[in-house]
C-alpha cells in the first residue's frame, strides 16, 4: 500500500469536543518523558502497537505521521479534524513528520484486522491495511437495495437481519416464477424495487428487479447477487426470462457478489433490462399496468474430469 494511506474519520472537532474527549479518555502514553524518539514522548512500558494508534480517532497511523514539539503524535486525518493544534497539549502541531516512528512501523508485522473471525494471515505493517480493504474474512454488508441499511456482519447473520428486520420474502430451491404488478407503470421515478433471497446448493442469492431511469428512457431490470465472495461466485450461473404474446426475452449470466454494491451492479446493466414499452407490450391488455413474470434458473457449473469443460448441476 502507498504511505499516503491515512486513516479515515468524519468532520472537523471543536476545542470542546477535543477537550471532552481527552479529559474523559485514558492517560496518554505521551505523558511520561522517560524515552525520547526522535523527540517523541514515550512510556517504556508502551507497546509499539500503541505508540501507531492515533489519540484522536485510535486507529493505526499512516504516513505522514506528525508530531508536535512535545513529542505527541496524530495522524494527518486527525491533525486538520482538531484545526492543526496538539489534542494532549494544544500547541500548534505545525508540519514536524515523526520519521523514527514511520521508520520502526516498517519493522512491524501484524496479524489481519478480522483475525477473530478466521483470518490467518500476518502482514507487514505498511501491507495490512491492503490485505484488510479486500480481506475474504471481512463482514459483508447488508444487500437491501430499498434503504442506505448499514448493517454488516457474516451471511447467516445478514440472511435472518433480511428476513426479520427488513421482512424480505425467502424461498427455497433453484428456480423462480415472479410476477411483479404495477398499477402506474409510468411513474419510475420513484423507483419501484423488490428483493426475494433464494437458497439453494448450501448457498444465498438475492434476486432484484427494479425500475429506473436509464438516460431519459424508463426501465425495469432484473439482475442475481450471490452472497458470498466474488471467487466463490463464480461457481455458479443463473438465467431469466420475461415474455409475453408469443415473444421472449432471456439473460444468462454469473452472479455477482454481494461484495459489489446493489448500485454498483445496476450501474453496470449487468442483467435483464426491459424498456418501458417491451414490458408493458409483455402485460397485454390495454398497457396501462404492468403485469410482467419473470422465470429464472440458478445452475452450478461443475468441472468435467475428463474434457475441462464446465458441466451444469440443476437441482431438482
Amino acid at each position: 500500500m502507498e504511505s499516503s494511506i491515512e486513516c479515515v474519520t468524519d468532520g472537523l472537532m471543536d476545542e470542546d469536543e477535543i477537550s471532552s474527549k481527552f479529559s474523559s479518555s485514558k492517560p496518554s502514553h505521551t505523558n511520561i518523558n522517560t524515552n525520547n524518539l526522535n523527540g517523541m514522548v514515550i512510556n517504556p512500558a508502551t507497546s509499539v502497537h500503541e505508540l501507531l494508534e492515533c489519540p484522536v480517532c485510535t486507529n493505526s497511523m499512516y504516513p505522514p505521521i506528525h508530531q508536535c514539539h512535545n513529542g505527541h503524535t496524530i495522524c494527518s486525518t486527525c491533525k486538520v479534524r482538531v484545526h492543526n493544534k496538539c489534542p494532549t497539549c494544544r500547541h500548534e502541531l505545525g508540519d514536524i513528520r515523526c520519521l523514527a516512528l514511520e521508520k520502526v512501523a516498517e519493522s512491524l508485522e501484524l496479524p489481519c484486522k478480522y483475525s477473530t473471525l478466521g483470518c490467518p494471515e500476518i502482514f507487514p505493517y505498511y501491507s495490512k491495511l491492503k490485505h484488510d480493504a479486500a480481506c475474504n474474512f471481512r463482514p459483508y454488508t447488508c444487500p437491501y437495495a430499498g434503504s442506505e441499511c448499514c448493517v454488516g456482519g457474516d451471511i447467516p447473520y445478514l440472511v435472518a437481519h433480511l428476513r426479520d428486520d427488513h421482512k424480505v420474502d425467502m424461498h427455497s430451491g433453484c428456480t423462480f416464477n415472479h410476477r411483479y404488478v404495477k398499477s402506474n407503470p409510468r411513474d419510475v421515478e420513484n423507483a419501484t424495487w423488490m428483493l426475494t433471497v433464494f437458497h439453494c446448493f448450501g448457498q444465498y442469492f438475492c434476486l432484484h428487479f427494479e425500475a429506473f431511469q436509464l438516460g431519459m428512457a424508463p426501465v425495469y431490470m432484473a439482475f442475481l447477487r450471490f452472497m458470498g465472495d466474488e471467487m466463490d461466485a463464480r461457481n455458479y450461473s443463473y438465467s431469466l426470462e420475461v415474455g409475453g404474446n408469443g415473444r421472449k426475452l432471456i439473460w444468462e449470466g454469473t452472479p455477482r457478489s454481494i461484495r459489489d454494491s446493489h448500485r454498483k451492479v445496476r450501474d453496470s446493466h449487468d442483467g435483464l433490462i426491459i424498456q418501458r414499452n417491451m414490458a408493458l407490450f409483455f402485460s397485454g391488455g390495454d398497457r396501462k399496468e404492468l403485469k410482467l413474470r419473470v422465470t429464472g434458473r440458478i445452475w452450478k457449473e461443475q468441472q468435467n474430469p475428463d474434457g475441462g469443460a464446465c458441466i451444469p448441476n440443476f437441482c431438482s
